[in-house]
């Protein structure tokens, strides 16, 4: 089945507010590269883009630099935040610290790969098929968020998810940048897989160790 779209009404039902849907809007604009990392955003062209007021552009931008999406600049405005190269190695070694211990945990209690791992798997092999590299990215960080719930531990869980937006965006950098990956992203997933379902933490680790190697074309389109 595919991902269904992220969708602009919050739970329950209640209508979006003005600043949630300009925060949806700019930070998808993101993550597709609609903006460019490095430019500016004009709050009077955002808040015409999503039909609201530049009130709400201003909070969901200030909620954005919380999550690092953008920096504010003084007398400048909001910048789209550069990913480098370093970043993306301090990302790659927390990811590893805190979905290791995830594995140690499922493998030592013998829980087996998280329920819903085939079913995404099997949904970023076809949207990787379809070179969909948005929703591949997307749906490789459910993956291994999947993991780390699994895990069981709240505070890991939390967070690893404050790094959704910096995970999926280096994720759709470095399909872009490397797509020919694709296949070895798929087999590893399958193999983290596997050794969760037969309770080998040494494997687990081992896996994800090379799955979080760098990979010599982002580095080399990424500023140090």
């Amino acid at each position: 089945m595919p991902t269904p779209p992220m969708p602009l009404l919050p739970e329950g039902g209640a209508r979006a507010s003005a600043g949630e849907t300009a925060y949806r809007h700019i930070s998808e604009a993101i993550l597709r590269g609609e903006y460019a990392e490095g430019g500016f955003l004009d709050e009077s062209t955002l808040a015409r883009a999503v039909g609201t007021s530049r009130t709400p552009v201003r909070e969901a931008l200030n909620r954005l630099h919380a999550e690092r999406y953008v920096d504010l600049v003084p007398r400048r405005g909001a910048q789209v935040r550069v990913i480098t190269a370093t970043e993306m190695q301090e990302i790659y070694d927390t990811r590893l610290i805190i979905e290791s211990a995830a594995l140690a945990k499922i493998c030592r209690h013998e829980r087996g790969a998280p329920a819903a791992a085939a079913q995404i798997l099997g949904e970023m092999e076809t949207a990787g098929a379809q070179q969909d590299w948005s929703s591949f990215a997307r749906l490789d960080q459910r993956f291994h968020q999947s993991i780390v719930e699994q895990g069981g531990n709240a505070v890991l869980t939390d967070l690893y998810l404050a790094l959704r937006p910096r995970h999926i965006r280096l994720a759709i950098r470095t399909i872009t940048e490397a797509p020919h990956r694709r296949a070895t992203i798929e087999r590893e997933h399958r193999e983290l897989v596997e050794a969760m379902n037969t309770h080998d933490a040494e494997r687990a680790t081992q896996v994800l160790s090379e799955h979080l190697r760098f990979v010599p074309e982002l580095i080399n389109a990424l500023p140090g």
